[in-house]
C-alpha cells in the first residue's frame, strides 16, 4: 500500500506522548448509505474512520501498526472525552435506540500474519441525560503488555501429532439424541466388527459428541476424536458372549448452543461414534469419587431443561437462524410439556422466540395455561430488512405439571403475512424424583454455594445407575445394587454438575448407515510430509468433497507448477473424520486449517492459500431441493438482513488464538477462494479454464487493459459512482502508465428509453466488446444485484453468458449489491454466470454476496487497487492474498460490511501483468532523448526500442514478438446528466479524459532484445499536435513470459504535405471461423468472424467519422458492428492484418455479411460472405463432404463443415465399389475451450486396409458418420474418392 505510515497521520490527528494517544473526530455533516432496496442518512466524519450497521449503529474506527510492545488490552480508558451537542433532527435516520447513555469503546491487539496493529472503536455518539452529544476528540490511555512484542514467535497451539485414527479398526455408529445407549454383540457384528475373534476388553468407544464445535479458537476443545469411558458389561472373562453389552453416554445432536441460539446442531442431524479394535484395554467408567464429610447443604430438587425446536424454513435465505412451525393456515397452535413433580412455588423460566414475514406490522399472542403472558409485536419487512423476529423471555409461577403453551397469531388481515416458531425453550425446577425414564438432572444454585452439596434422588428402587456425565468422556458412576428406594450421592459444590439415573429397560438403541468402516488416515501426522516422507512447509491446502478429488488435485498441480509451492489435496470427509467424529461442522475445517497454519517451521513460511472447491448453501442439511452445500461457509446469526446478514468464507483465515468470533477485530491470516462448482462437470470445466489463463494461447496485449465502468446518476451523491471510477483510472496512470485504462462511464453515452424502462444499449456493447477485445481486469461501481450490473441493466447475466473471450479471462470486480450471491442453490446469478462462462466471462471475481452501502464501495475500491496493482512495487500478490491485505488495510479494518465481499476463483492466482519493462528508443531513427519527428498524418513513421530488466539492462537473450498500440492524443470528454440530476452547482456533469483513438496496432520481431516495426499514420489523427502513448507488449516462448511498457513522449498531430498519392481501397478477405471456409458453408449461432485486410498503406483503425472498419449483417445499416479494436496488423507488415471478431446468438438460417474498410487514406472497400447458421442445440449438420487430395497415391484427409461447438465422434468406412468393407477409421473433431473450427480435418487415411496392407488402385466409397454425443444425434454422407 503506498504511503502506509503517512496514511495514520491523515486518517486521524494523534499525538504520542508515552502511554497515551490523542484522536480528533472531524465531522463532516451526514452522509447518505445506500443499497438496492433504500437509503438512510446518518451523521458522519472522515470515511477512514466510518462504520455503520444495523445491530450496531454509527461506529468511530481507528487502526495503526505496532513494532513494539503490544498494549494490555484491560488497562485501556478514555478520558479528556470533548462534545458537541447534536439535535434529535441531526441525528436524521440514526436509530437512537442504538446510541449509548454513555461511552462505549472496545480495543482490540490485532495480529494479521504478523502485522501487529492496536484497533480502536467507539460509539461516537452519546445520549446523556436526554441530551444528544457527538465526541470530538478523546485521549486513550493504556499500559503496555509486560514481556510480549511484535516479533513474539512461538507457535500457538498443537505439536504435529498422529491421529488416533492411523491404526487399529475403526467403525462407526450414531445416535439422534443424548442418553444412555446399549451396543450389543449382535449391534457390533452388524457394523462389522469380528466379535467371536475379539477380546472385549480391547474395544474402545471414541466420539466428541453432538455439540458443535466452538467458533473461538481460544475454547478449550480436543483437536482429534477422544476414546470416551464405557461400562463393558461381561468383558471380564475375556470373552464376548451373546449377552455381554457395553453401556455408553452419547451426546446427541441436540445440545443447546449459546453461540447460534439453538438447541439443534446448525450441520448434522445425527451424532457418529467410533468402535475401535487395537491392542490395549478401553477406557472404562470409574466409580463415582466418595466423599466422607458431611454436606454443607441437601439438594432434593433439580432444573429441567425442554425444549421444542424444528428447523425448516430460513425465513431471508440469508444467515444460520431457521424456523419450524409456520402460522399461514392454522394461525393457532398449542404445545404441551410434562414437568412431573413441579416445585410450584419456583418460577418456571419460559424463551419463546418467533419469526414474521409480512409487509405490515403483525403479532403474535402467547397463552400459558389458559393466562395470556404476552403479546409479541412483529414488526414488517420492508427494504433490505426481509424478515423480522421477537422474543418472548420472562419467568412465571405454574402450579400444574403439565404446560400448554398455545401461540395465536394475528396477520393484522394481511393474507400474505406468515409467522414461523422458532423455538420454545423452558427451564422448571423438579423434586428430584425418579419417574421411570432416563432422568438428566443439574442444580444450578450449587454454583454459587461453597462447601460439600448432597444430591437425594427419592423413588430410586428401579434405577440401576446414576452417572456423572458432566465431563462426557470421563464419564464415572454410583450403583444401586441394593435397589435402594432413595439414592444420595455427594460432590464438591462451586460448580454446575450433570447427572443421569436410568435403568436397564429403559436404555437407548444406536443406529447404523449402509457405511459403517472407517478406514485409518492420519490427516495430522502426514499433512507436512513430501514424497519422500519428509518434513515441508504447506504453502497451499484445497479443501474438496470427495467427487471433487480429481480435480481438485489437477488445479494443485497446475498451481505446483507455475508457481513452485507446496499445495495439499484434502478430502472434506477426512477432516471431518478427525477434526469432529465424521460430522460437517465449519470450525472443523478451520480447526484444520489452524492446525496446518500454527505448526509450520517458522512464521515467514505458514500456510498462505486456503481454496474451498465446491458450492455452498445457506441449507447446511439438505431440506431445499438441488442443493449445494459442498463445502459450507459461515453465516451470521443476523438472518433476516441484506446488508447485515452476512456468509462469508474469511471464517476459515481467522487463525490467531483471540479469534473465531468475526467480530470487526478478527484479521484473516491467510488468503481464501472459492471453485463454485456444484457437479463434477462444472469442476472440471472451472478447472480447465484456469489452466487456459496460464497457456500461450492466453498471452497477449490484452494484458495491458483495464476496463472500469460507472453507473450513472440517478441521485446527486451518486456522482462519486463516477467519480471514484474516473480516479481509480487516474491512479492507474500515474502508478502503472503501461496499462491501457479505458473508460466506460455509462452516463457519457445516450440513455433510451424502452417498455422495461431506461436503457443504455450503447454502454451494454461497449462493455461486451471491452471484455472480447480482452481485459485484464474489469471493475464496475455503482447499483447491481443478482440479475446484474445497475438498474438499466447495462451488463445481466444473460451477457455474462455470451461474452466470447476465451484465452483473455479477466478479474472481475464488483464491489456491488449481491452480484455473485452463490448460496442460494434456488437462483443463479450474474456473478456465477460471469464465472462459470466455459469460452469468456471471468478467470476470478471479487465480488460481493449480500448488499453493501456505496460508501463501503467507494473506500474498499480505493484501497483494493493500492494492493492489486501493487503501486510502489512490481512484486505482485495473489489476487486473493490483495483482497486479505485490502480487509486488514487500517483504512478499511473497521468496516463491518468487509465480509460481504468475497474472491470467487484460485486464491493463488496472480493477475498476469507483464513484467517490465519495454522501452522506445528511437523514432525515425533518432534517439528519444533528442527532439524527434512529429507524427503527422499521412507521414512514414519507424519506431525501435528494447527490451529491459526492471535495472535497465537490455535483454540480449530477449527474443520474440512485440505488440504496439499507438494512441492518438487523450480525448477530453463529458457525461451527459442524462437524468436531469443537479445538486448546488447545478446539473451534475463529469468532465474525464480518456484514451485517444488508436493510430496503428501491429506486431514486430524481436531479436536479441531489440525490435522495431513502421507504419503509415492515418489521415484521421487529429490534427493539433499533442502527446500521444505507445503501449508495448512483449511475448518470449523460451521461457514463456511476457514483458510490458509504454511512453508518453511523441508528439502527434498536423498533416504531412508531401505524402504520395494513394487512391487504391484495401484488399479483403472474409471466411467464418478459419480460412478454410467457403461462402455459403455453415456455422454455429457464435461463429469467428475472419476478416484478411491488406494495403500497401496500412489499414485506418483512428476512427474518423464514417472511416471505421464496420461489418454489416443482412443490410441492417442502422446497426454496424465497429471492428477497429478487433484489427491488429501482421508481425513486421503494417500492409497486412487481420480481424477477429466473436459473433453471439445469431439467428438460425441464412446471413450475407458485409465488411468495409479503408486504408490510412480513407480510400474504402467492401466484401461480402454469406453463411447458414445451424442451431447447435437443436440439430447437427454438416456439408462440404470431401477428402484432400483426391485422387491420392499414399495420403488424404477427409474435411467436412460442421455447427458444433464440442467435439465430435468421427468415423469413416472405406468400400470397394462392390460394398466391401476395407478399412475403418474412428476419431474426434478437435473441440474443447481454446478454439472452435467449422472445418474439420481430423481424419487421415494412408491407404491401407485393416490389416496394415495397401490396396490396390482404383475408385472407392467412402461413408462418413459424425455423432454428437451431447444431442445423441448422428449424420451420414457418402462420398468416392480415387488412389492412384
Amino acid at each position: 500500500m503506498k504511503n502506509c505510515y503517512s496514511i495514520f497521520f491523515l486518517l486521524f490527528s494523534i499525538l504520542s506522548f508515552g502511554q497515551q494517544k490523542q484522536f480528533n473526530i472531524n465531522w463532516t455533516g451526514t452522509k447518505f448509505l445506500e443499497t438496492e432496496y433504500g437509503k438512510i442518512e446518518v451523521p458522519a466524519f472522515e470515511a477512514k474512520h466510518f462504520n455503520y450497521d444495523d445491530a450496531n449503529g454509527l461506529l468511530y474506527f481507528a487502526q495503526w501498526n505496532i513494532e513494539g510492545n503490544t498494549i494490555n488490552e484491560n488497562t485501556v480508558t478514555i478520558s479528556n472525552v470533548t462534545y458537541e451537542s447534536i439535535t434529535d433532527s441531526d441525528l436524521k435516520n440514526l436509530n437512537p435506540e442504538l446510541i449509548p447513555d454513555k461511552v462505549k469503546y472496545k480495543f482490540y491487539n490485532t495480529n494479521a500474519r504478523e502485522k501487529r496493529s492496536n484497533y480502536f472503536e467507539m460509539s461516537p455518539i452519546i445520549k446523556d441525560k436526554g441530551v444528544y452529544k457527538k465526541i470530538v476528540s478523546f485521549n486513550i490511555q493504556y499500559n503496555l503488555q509486560s514481556g510480549k512484542t511484535i516479533n513474539d514467535t512461538a507457535k500457538d497451539a498443537n505439536d504435529i501429532t498422529n491421529s488416533v485414527l492411523s491404526s487399529g479398526q475403526w467403525y462407526r455408529f450414531y445416535i439422534e439424541k443424548s442418553g444412555i445407549f446399549q451396543l450389543t454383540k449382535g449391534f457390533l457384528n452388524s457394523l462389522g466388527v469380528n466379535t467371536n475373534t475379539v477380546d472385549p476388553r480391547t474395544i474402545k468407544i471414541y466420539g466428541n459428541g453432538g455439540r458443535m464445535l466452538p467458533l473461538l479458537n481460544s475454547e478449550n476443545y480436543p483437536f482429534d476424536v477422544v476414546e470416551n469411558a464405557v461400562k463393558f458389561v461381561g468383558e471380564e472373562d475375556g470373552s464376548f458372549d451373546s449377552s455381554d453389552y457395553i453401556l455408553l453416554y452419547g451426546e446427541g445432536p441436540t445440545t443447546y448452543s449459546q453461540e447460534s441460539g439453538t438447541n439443534l446442531n446448525l450441520y448434522v442431524d445425527k451424532t457418529y461414534y467410533y468402535v475401535n479394535v487395537s491392542s490395549g484395554n478401553g477406557k472404562r467408567i470409574q466409580a463415582m469419587p466418595t466423599i466422607d464429610d458431611t454436606a454443607d447443604f441437601q439438594i432434593d430438587t433439580f432444573h429441567d431443561y425442554q425444549f421444542y425446536e424444528v428447523d425448516e424454513y430460513n425465513l431471508a435465505k440469508l444467515g444460520r437462524r431457521w424456523f419450524g412451525d409456520d402460522f399461514d393456515i392454522e394461525n393457532q397452535r398449542i404445545y404441551d410439556f410434562q414437568f412431573p413433580n413441579l416445585v410450584a412455588n419456583e418460577p418456571v423460566k419460559f424463551n419463546i422466540a418467533i419469526g414474521a414475514v409480512s409487509e405490515v406490522p403483525t403479532s403474535m399472542e402467547i397463552t400459558i395455561n389458559g393466562n395470556v403472558a404476552s403479546n409479541l409485536n412483529l414488526g414488517q419487512s420492508s427494504g433490505s430488512t426481509l424478515a423480522t423476529a421477537s422474543t418472548f423471555n420472562n419467568a412465571l409461577n405454574v402450579s400444574n405439571d403439565e404446560i400448554s403453551i398455545t401461540l395465536d397469531y394475528n396477520n393484522n388481515g394481511n393474507p400474505s403475512a406468515n409467522a414461523f416458531l422458532d423455538y420454545i425453550n423452558i427451564e422448571a425446577t423438579r423434586n428430584l424424583i425418579y419417574d421411570g425414564d432416563q432422568l438428566v438432572f443439574r442444580n444450578r444454585d450449587v454454583v454459587t454455594i461453597p462447601g460439600i452439596v448432597e444430591y437425594t434422588l427419592s423413588n430410586a428402587a428401579a434405577v440401576k445407575e446414576i452417572w456423572d456425565i458432566t465431563d462426557r468422556f470421563n464419564v464415572t458412576n454410583v450403583l444401586n445394587s441394593d435397589n435402594q428406594s432413595t439414592i444420595a450421592l455427594k460432590a464438591q459444590s462451586g460448580e454446575e454438575r450433570q447427572y443421569l439415573a436410568f435403568s436397564n429397560s429403559n436404555v437407548y438403541q444406536p443406529k447404523k448407515d449402509a457405511k459403517s468402516r472407517v478406514a485409518n488416515q492420519n490427516l495430522k501426522g502426514t499433512i507436512f510430509n513430501n514424497a519422500q516422507g519428509d518434513f515441508e512447509d504447506v504453502d497451499y491446502i484445497i479443501l474438496t468433497p470427495t467427487a471433487f478429488l480429481s480435480q481438485a488435485e489437477r488445479l494443485a498441480q497446475i498451481n505446483r507448477n507455475q508457481y513452485n509451492i507446496n499445495v495439499k489435496v484434502v478430502d472434506l470427509e477426512s477432516v471431518y473424520n478427525e477434526f469432529s467424529t465424521g460430522s460437517q461442522d465449519i470450525a472443523a475445517l478451520r480447526n484444520f486449517v489452524k492446525y496446518v497454519y500454527d505448526n509450520a517451521s517458522v512464521p515467514s513460511k505458514r500456510l498462505k492459500y486456503l481454496c474451498l472447491f465446491g458450492e455452498g448453501s445457506y441449507d447446511y442439511k439438505d431440506r431445499i431441493r438441488n442443493n449445494t452445500n459442498l463445502v459450507p461457509s459461515w453465516y451470521t446469526t443476523n438472518s433476516f438482513g441484506l446488508t447485515s446478514s452476512f456468509v462469508s468464507d474469511d471464517f476459515y483465515a481467522m487463525l490467531d488464538n483471540n479469534e473465531g468470533s468475526m467480530n470487526t477485530a478478527d484479521r484473516m491470516d491467510i488468503a481464501v477462494g472459492r471453485i463454485l462448482a456444484e457437479d463434477i462437470q462444472r469442476a472440471k470445466e472451472m478447472v480447465d479454464k484456469i489452466d487456459t489463463y496460464y497457456q500461450p494461447e492466453a498471452y497477449g496485449s490484452w494484458r495491458n487493459n483495464i476496463v472500469l465502468i460507472s453507473d450513472d446518476v440517478d441521485e446527486a451523491w451518486e456522482k462519486t459512482l463516477q467519480v471514484t471510477t474516473d480516479g481509480l483510472g487516474t491512479s492507474l496512470s500515474v502508478e502503472k502508465s503501461f496499462l491501457n485504462s479505458i473508460k466506460i462511464h455509462s452516463d457519457a453515452f445516450e440513455q433510451e428509453s424502452s417498455a422495461a424502462g431506461n436503457r443504455y444499449p450503447k454502454v451494454n456493447k461497449a462493455i461486451k466488446d471491452a471484455i472480447e477485445v480482452g481485459a485484464l481486469v474489469v471493475n464496475y461501481f455503482g447499483h447491481g444485484g443478482e440479475d446484474g450490473l445497475a438498474k438499466e441493466r447495462i451488463f445481466d447475466k444473460f451477457d455474462a453468458q455470451d461474452v466470447n473471450n476465451i484465452c483473455k479471462y479477466n478479474l472481475f470486480i464488483t464491489v456491488t449489491c449481491e452480484y455473485t450471491k452463490f448460496d442460494d442453490p434456488q437462483r443463479d446469478t450474474a456473478g456465477e454466470f460471469t464465472f462459470w462462462n466455459k469460452t469468456g466471462g471471468a478467470i476470478s471475481l471479487i465480488t460481493t454476496t449480500r448488499q453493501i452501502f456505496v460508501n463501503v464501495g467507494k473506500e474498499f475500491n480505493k484501497g483494493l487497487d493500492d494492493y492489486l496493482f501493487a503501486f510502489g512495487s512490481n512484486d505482485y500478490p495473489s489476487m486473493a492474498e490483495a483482497l486479505r491485505l485490502t480487509k486488514t488495510d487500517n483504512n478499511i479494518s473497521g468496516l463491518s460490511q468487509k465480509r460481504l465481499v468475497f474472491y470467487i476463483g484460485d486464491p493463488a492466482m496472480k493477475l498476469a501483468i507483464a513484467q517490465p519493462d519495454v522501452k522506445l528508443t528511437k523514432v525515425n531513427d533518432v534517439e528519444i532523448t533528442q527532439p524527434v519527428d512529429t507524427l503527422k498524418a499521412l507521414s512514414y513513421t519507424k519506431l525501435a526500442g528494447e527490451v529491459v530488466d526492471t535495472n535497465g539492462n537490455l535483454l540480449t537473450n530477449y527474443n520474440g514478438t512485440l505488440t504496439a498500440t499507438i494512441y492518438d492524443k487523450q480525448i477530453d470528454r463529458q457525461t451527459l446528466g442524462n437524468d436531469g440530476v443537479g445538486d448546488n452547482d447545478g446539473l451534475i456533469i463529469m468532465d474525464f479524459t480518456t484514451l485517444g483513438e488508436v493510430v496503428f496496432k501491429g506486431q514486430a520481431s524481436i531479436e536479441n532484445g531489440l525490435f522495431e516495426f513502421d507504419f503509415i499514420v492515418p489521415r484521421d489523427v487529429g490534427i493539433p499536435v499533442g502527446n500521444g502513448k505507445v503501449s508495448f507488449y512483449a511475448q518470449t516462448s523460451s521461457p514463456l513470459s511476457d514483458q510490458a511498457g509504454a511512453n508518453f513522449d511523441i508528439k502527434i498531430g498536423g498533416i504531412n504535405e508531401n505524402a504520395p498519392e494513394d487512391n487504391i481501397g484495401p484488399v479483403i478477405n472474409l471466411f467464418m471461423n478459419d480460412e478454410n471456409f467457403v461462402s455459403g458453408g455453415i456455422t454455429n449461432e457464435s461463429p469467428n468472424l475472419l476478416a484478411k485486410l491488406q494495403d500497401d498503406n496500412g489499414i485506418n483503425t483512428a476512427s474518423g467519422i464514417g472511416h471505421d472498419i464496420t461489418a454489416v449483417i443482412d443490410g441492417d445499416e442502422t446497426n454496424p458492428i465497429i471492428l477497429n479494436d478487433y484489427y491488429q496488423a501482421n508481425v513486421d507488415d503494417y500492409t497486412n492484418g487481420v480481424v477477429t471478431y466473436p459473433f453471439r446468438d445469431l439467428e438460425p438460417g441464412l446471413h450475407t455479411l458485409t465488411l468495409k474498410a479503408w486504408d490510412v487514406y480513407n480510400n474504402s472497400a467492401t466484401s461480402e460472405i454469406q453463411f447458414i447458421v445451424y442451431d447447435k442445440d437443436e440439430e447437427l449438420v454438416i456439408d462440404n463432404v470431401l477428402n484432400y487430395p483426391n485422387p491420392f497415391v499414399s495420403y488424404t484427409e477427409f474435411w467436412f463443415n460442421h455447427n458444433s461447438a464440442e467435439p465430435l465422434d468421427v468415423s469413416v468406412q472405406i468400400f470397394t465399389v462392390s460394398g466391401k468393407l476395407v478399412r475403418t477409421l474412428n476419431g474426434q473433431t478437435t473441440g474443447g475451450n481454446k478454439a472452435v473450427s467449422s472445418v474439420s480435418k481430423d481424419i487421415v487415411w494412408d491407404g491401407r486396409d485393416d490389416f496394415g496392407d495397401k490396396i490396390g488402385k482404383g475408385v472407392y466409397v467412402y461413408k462418413l458418420k459424425v455423432k454428437s454425443n451431447r444431442l445423441n444425434k448422428q449424420v451420414e454422407k457418402i462420398q468416392k474418392l480415387v488412389i492412384l
